[in-house]
């Protein structure tokens, strides 16, 4: 399906990288995102999907042939089917496809840089290039460090749970290709808490993605603001104008169902030049520690994440069992 040019969809696009939150082959074809992503959550439903089942066989098969108990071998194959699902998708966008570092290594960043090089290298023997892949990484502190690192090293990263301007701005100073600020979950964490907006400029979190845009602008910054986790197409439309905003596919249908004017809401200023003092480890953890929805919804969203891989990890090797 592809937009009409009037739609609030079309218009977006011309000022915006629109980016697909999915892995959805079928999605992704018929929405023609730049970019899209993938993540154990996703490459669990793809265990079932006719698309790749052809690549779920392959790699079960060489696993149960192989060395080692069910376990390990199941890791290995989730690996390969990370990979293999990153692969599929790379044919359908122009863009990059964003692949998750196992997030049970969120706090340990030469295992973090450890686990990206082997996922770059695996892409390489598929035969795609590493301009063509994001290592999306929990922007914990150990994660920032790690995406310093990789980013020395030629790798593009994606840092991911993104709800405090520390964590923003420590991504920014490491050189950090994008970040993904969070905007549905900060909304979800201050109505739980009694605080619902009254109107969309009220929203806690695009007003956390308006301010995070302007200081980048402000600063100079290269690193790219990607908005994510909405709720509403009115967060996307209070945003048109960001650097990227990873949509998921009913959302990204309602837009190009609707018409109306979409005015463009961020507008980058001109870098101001002035120095600024860095981020570091200390004022970091104080930050986020006085931040009560920021340090649960890391958290929160690390644990999830985990949990996420280790549900996939335990249906491989369920199926490796199974024979």
């Amino acid at each position: 399906m592809s937009a009409s040019p009037s739609s609030k969809l079309a218009q977006l696009r011309d000022m915006t990288v629109v980016v697909a939150d999915t892995g959805d082959a079928e999605a992704i074809a018929r929405l023609k995102p730049v970019d899209c992503t993938t993540n154990p959550t996703l490459v669990r439903k793809a265990l079932d999907l006719p698309v790749y089942a052809d690549l779920v066989e392959r790699e079960l098969a060489a696993a149960r042939d192989g060395a080692g108990d069910v376990e390990t071998r199941a890791r290995e194959v989730v690996d390969r089917l990370t990979v293999g699902v990153g692969a599929k998708l790379s044919g359908l966008v122009p863009g990059r496809v964003s692949t998750e570092v196992d997030a049970d290594l969120s706090y340990d960043t030469e295992a973090t840089v450890a686990k990206a090089r082997q996922f770059i290298a695996m892409y390489a023997d598929a035969g795609i290039d590493r301009a063509r892949i994001l290592i999306k990484i929990a922007a914990t502190w150990e994660g920032i460090r790690a995406a310093e690192q990789l980013q020395r090293e030629g790798i593009d990263c994606n840092l991911t749970l993104i709800f405090n301007r520390s964590q923003a701005i420590a991504c920014a100073e490491a050189g950090v290709f994008l970040i993904s600020p969070f905007v549905g979950r900060i909304l979800d964490w201050y109505k739980a808490h009694g605080q619902a907006p009254a109107t969309i400029d009220d929203d806690p979190g695009v007003r956390f993605v308006r301010d995070v845009y302007a200081e980048f602008k402000r600063r100079g910054s290269d690193t790219v603001v990607m908005g994510a986790s909405f709720r509403s197409a009115a967060q996307i439309e209070a945003l048109a104008g960001c650097d990227r905003l990873t949509i998921s596919p009913d959302l990204l249908e309602a837009l190009d169902a609707a018409h109306g004017d979409l005015p463009r809401l961020l507008v980058p200023e001109a870098a101001d030049g002035q120095p600024r003092t860095p981020v570091d480890a200390a004022g970091f953890a104080a930050d986020l520690k006085a931040d009560a929805m920021a340090d649960e919804k890391l958290r929160d969203g690390i644990k999830a994440f985990a949990a996420d891989l280790d549900a996939l990890r335990a249906s491989v090797a369920e199926r490796l069992r199974a024979g």
